[in-house]
């Protein structure tokens, strides 16, 4: 009769195992829950989407009733997450107007479409390319009541997440005559390619660029946001006078994009002094979220701001 001790499993092992099948019912668990919440979010979008200018006003009254009936929340970042960002030469397979006069405008900003005249009473002046998790937009929305303002993403969850944030917005503040968030919006676009599908010849007040992918690669710098070509485009579409915003947190790409704007003939910079009085350029540096995390990091931070200057007469 053998007197070795009977074999014992491995507790190491088995709790190896056990672990690996927790966390795989964790992920799962949590998948579904991400895609209950989006399929919930989805359905809503789909009933508002913007277009509510045919709905009748409500009262004071009633708008308190609904308020009651329907409790307004945020959407939750967690569960819009995606990489932090896209190929701006893929094939995104984008919806994009073939001039700014075929733009339907009135589903992104319904309070500000005339029913009688069938047309918009405001044009959009401020563009926010690459708006993100829309931190800046919504600020931009409290500081300029009076002008509409666009954000422009390519990344398709990210948009989802904007546009169920200002929907939440209009439905929280409906009874605020002035902050009510009916005058920004935002749509999935490429910026590159189809800008000028969307926005007529000096259209644009401000545009900004905030924390843009930089693009590390020599062989990639070619799809950074700031270059000769788009500069041109980016001129066509501003006002004289108009204003592009650039702000980041590697070095880099800061002196690209000043050197870009630099040997540009229709921008011209403007100085620390004009930097420190405009508003813009404070909401800029402590609203989007990319700027807040440098922030928290105690990372720096590097702004240029350029006016566009007016077209030589014989460009004309």
């Amino acid at each position: 009769m053998s007197n070795e001790a009977p074999a014992v499993p491995s507790l190491a092992g088995g709790a190896s195992t056990k672990d690996k099948e927790t966390q795989l019912r964790e992920q799962q668990e949590a998948e579904s829950k991400r895609k209950a919440y989006r399929e919930k979010q989805e359905a809503k979008r789909k009933s508002v989407k913007f277009d509510d200018k045919d709905q009748p006003e409500l009262s004071t009254k009633q708008q308190g009733k609904k308020a009651k009936k329907e409790k307004v929340e945020l959407p939750r970042k967690r569960f819009y997450r995606q990489r932090a960002h896209s190929n701006p030469f893929s094939d995104h397979r984008l919806e994009y107007p073939r001039s700014p006069d075929s733009m339907d405008w009135s589903k992104f900003y319904p309070k500000h479409f005339d029913s009688e005249q069938g047309q918009m009473n405001k044009k959009v002046e401020i563009a926010d390319i690459g708006c993100g998790y829309g931190g800046l937009l919504i600020n931009l929305a409290k500081e300029f009541p009076q002008l509409l303002c666009l954000g422009m993403e390519i990344r398709v969850q990210v948009t989802q997440y904007v546009e169920d944030r200002i929907i939440a917005l209009r439905e929280k503040y409906a009874k605020d005559k002035i902050s009510n968030y009916q005058n920004i919006a935002v749509l999935r676009g490429n910026a590159m390619k189809f800008l000028p599908n969307f926005f007529e010849k000096g259209q644009l007040l401000k545009m900004f660029f905030c924390f843009p992918d930089p693009h590390f690669k020599q062989r990639k710098h070619k799809a950074r946001i700031i270059t000769n070509t788009l500069l041109s485009e980016y001129a066509y579409v501003l006002k004289e006078g108009g204003v592009v915003y650039t702000i980041t947190d590697v070095e880099d790409l800061h002196n690209w994009m000043v050197q870009h704007l630099n040997d540009h003939p229709l921008f011209k910079r403007l100085d620390e002094n004009w930097e420190k009085q405009d508003k813009c350029v404070e909401l800029m540096w402590n609203s989007t979220e990319e700027g807040q995390k440098v922030t928290r990091n105690k990372g720096s931070k590097w702004i240029a701001c350029y006016e566009r200057l007016p077209t030589p007469e014989d460009c004309d």
